[in-house]
């Protein structure tokens, strides 16, 4: 398989693009994209439901999605957010998508992931919440 590589500074370039054009609207196309290059993420991580979560977390850290991540119960810690970048709003969408897919998959039911605190307006880290639907 074939793999592209995008730089920090790429992906904010083309967050500044879409929301040029379409403001905050572009902030659902970035959640979905992250549910969908998810996918074979998702599927290394279900080889060993044992250690499902500690290879969601390698995985993620090894394609440079997160510097440090803790998946704890119902929630998600993340350091070093591929996305994060100076913002009035919370702006990590692609990975709010692919930590969705994740416990979606690895639970066989609908979650809701919320993005409640963002390193992007100054938090010291990024925090997601998790909660069954």
């Amino acid at each position: 398989m074939r793999t592209v590589r995008l730089t920090q500074e790429e992906l904010h370039k083309i967050r500044d693009l879409y929301e040029g054009v379409m403001s905050h609207a572009c902030h659902g196309l970035f959640f979905k994209e992250g549910s969908v290059v998810s996918s074979d993420m998702v599927e290394q991580a279900l080889q060993d439901r044992s250690k499902y979560f500690q290879k969601a977390g390698e995985i993620l850290k090894e394609r440079g999605w997160v510097e440090e991540i803790s998946f704890q119960d119902g929630e998600v810690i993340v350091k070093g957010s591929i996305e994060v970048a100076p913002s009035d709003l919370p702006s990590c969408h692609r990975l709010r998508g692919i930590l969705r897919e994740f416990y979606e998959r690895f639970k066989g039911a609908r979650v809701k992931c919320t993005e409640e605190s963002c390193a992007s307006v100054g938090q010291p880290e990024c925090r997601f919440r998790i909660e069954e639907m």
